[in-house]
């Protein structure tokens, strides 16, 4: 009777366990061949590093207990103070552990950039030669995800679709700050900015509805920043194409500027028609009437500025206060917005250099040229605002 006291405490230990058999392991577990190889490289990491782990922890216990006080019979040498063998298994075990460490991570870096295109669709079957790719445009907006189908002239909110086994193209940026687009069971995050391109590309293996959600602190609203990823069937892809065109509206400039007003727990829309350019009007920052593109101003950069009648062009290049007097997103109405609305063309393009995995609009990954230089060097007309 004395010890069911005890044993009831240790009863009460088994609902804590049993609600880990409820988690859903999706990174472990993952149904795209990009999220498959990134948790390959997880497992093969683990055991790397393991292999030095274990022994230390095993032989620290040894140890300690083996050369315990108590033991007289362990061999006791105070003079002891070098092993030749001993410090070639220590150093080399380590080295070679690092070697096959950096090797791996060498070749992961680069098989796995997100910019670089598919070359399988799993381990066993390589891209068929007439596979169309499908290009998915992503936004991150205040807190809600909208996805551009250019190619079939559809946008949805909070839900995208693909076909099984046919790679997608991601190209994603975000509308205000910065986000980070990640659905576990097709590839790793990729982060959204404003004002610049990062690309995905990926491969969905298997049927089902997965969850996509942003992993950067984003603001008030990104606990529910979360939209589905249904991975379908060619027939099911076209169905769910067919139903977007029925029931869906049309996206303009005046429906997206209500749109990317920052709101919460948005429900899924669907767009059946599509402003033309108006994810590279999002991606330039120029989708507000008024407002300067941005690769029209670094146009104004690349052919040597606009001299002193480029003044003008700060107020068009103003983009970080255009909701701080609605909704308390930024600085509050009537507050100084100095670093932004005094920021010259030239700040501006400075600040918006990045390394070979971001990309500025205008501006091509691979060094091409940007839109407008065509025109005769020494132009220093400053460039007139969007019209649209």
């Amino acid at each position: 009777m004395q010890k069911l006291p005890k044993f009831s405490r240790h009863l009460l230990i088994l609902p804590l366990l049993l609600t880990l058999a409820g988690c859903n392991l999706v990174v472990m577990s993952p149904s795209g061949d990009i999220a498959v190889q990134q948790r390959d490289l997880i497992i093969v990491s683990t055991v790397l590093m393991l292999l030095i782990i274990v022994p230390v922890i095993f032989l620290t216990l040894l140890f300690a207990w083996r050369y315990r006080r108590s033991n007289t019979a362990a061999t006791y040498d105070p003079e002891w103070h070098h092993s030749t063998r001993l410090e070639v298994v220590i150093w080399s075990a380590p080295l070679a552990i690092i070697i096959a460490l950096g090797a791996v991570t060498w070749i992961s870096t680069h098989k796995l950039d997100p910019f670089r295109p598919l070359d399988r669709l799993d381990a066993e079957r390589s891209i068929p030669a007439d596979a169309k790719p499908l290009t998915v445009q992503v936004v991150a907006l205040d807190w809600k995800w909208l996805f551009f189908y250019p190619e079939l002239g559809i946008a949805t909110v909070n839900e995208m679709a693909a076909p099984v086994d046919v790679p997608i193209n991601f190209e994603i940026t975000a509308s205000s700050v910065m986000n980070s687009f990640y659905v576990p069971a097709l590839a790793g995050q990729i982060y959204a900015m404003p004002g610049m391109q990062t690309k995905l590309h990926a491969v969905i293996n298997q049927e089902g509805v997965y969850d996509g959600f942003s992993a950067n602190y984003s603001g008030a609203g990104f606990s529910h920043m979360r939209f589905k990823f249904h991975g379908v069937n060619q027939e099911g892809f076209d169905q769910w194409v067919a139903q977007v065109k029925e029931k869906g509206t049309a996206l303009n400039r005046d429906t997206y500027l209500k749109l990317e007003r920052p709101s919460e727990r948005e429900p899924v829309r669907y767009f059946a028609s599509v402003d033309n350019d108006l994810f590279n009007a999002i991606l330039n920052m120029c989708a507000a009437p008024g407002k300067m593109c941005m690769n029209e101003m670094m146009h104004i950069d690349m052919m040597g500025g606009g001299g002193k009648e480029s003044g003008e062009n700060r107020e068009k290049l103003s983009y970080d206060n255009r909701h701080a007097d609605e909704t308390g997103h930024g600085a509050s109405a009537g507050e100084s917005h100095d670093a932004t609305e005094t920021k010259p063309a030239d700040a501006v393009n400075g600040a918006g250099q990045t390394d070979d995995m971001q990309t500025m609009p205008g501006m091509q990954h691979d060094g091409h040229t940007m839109p407008g230089m065509d025109q005769k060097t020494g132009d220093t007309t400053p460039a007139q605002p969007n019209s649209n």
